[in-house]
């Protein structure tokens, strides 16, 4: 499936759960900012997260701050490459975004602030300096 069809099929939640990895929230992410400016990245995004979570029974999983945090990362280094860059680019370029989303997280966020109510549910300024 190409990187369109996969966007699709992630938005109408027609993929199953084990068809959707954190590399893949990375990869929809970046499409989404090609697409159009961070403010309709953001929304776009996170209404297409819940929907996809709700589909597979994951209500619970969904994390405001970690995903408007990725998504302003995926931002912010999509602008520091050349423009038109493609994907297998920004994915070479940017290796600490792949991993696990604990250790990126944890660079700006200690796990007390992470873990909490608030942080899930509405996006929260980090509480590290970067490291």
């Amino acid at each position: 499936m190409n990187d369109r069809e996969y966007l699709a099929a992630f938005e109408s939640c027609a993929l199953q759960p084990g068809e959707f990895h954190h590399s893949d929230h990375v990869r929809v992410a970046w499409m989404m900012l090609e697409d159009g400016p961070l403010e309709e990245a953001l929304a776009r995004f996170s209404q297409s997260l819940r929907r996809f979570a709700a589909h597979v029974g994951a209500n619970d999983l969904y994390h405001q701050t970690i995903t408007w945090t990725y998504l302003f990362a995926i931002n912010e280094r999509r602008q520091r490459l050349a423009p038109g860059h493609d994907w297998p680019t920004f994915e070479a370029a940017n290796p600490d975004l792949f991993s696990d989303h604990r250790g990126f997280m944890g660079r700006y966020y200690s796990p007390e602030l992470l873990e909490s109510n608030l942080a899930k549910q509405s996006y929260v300024l980090p509480d590290r300096a970067a490291a």
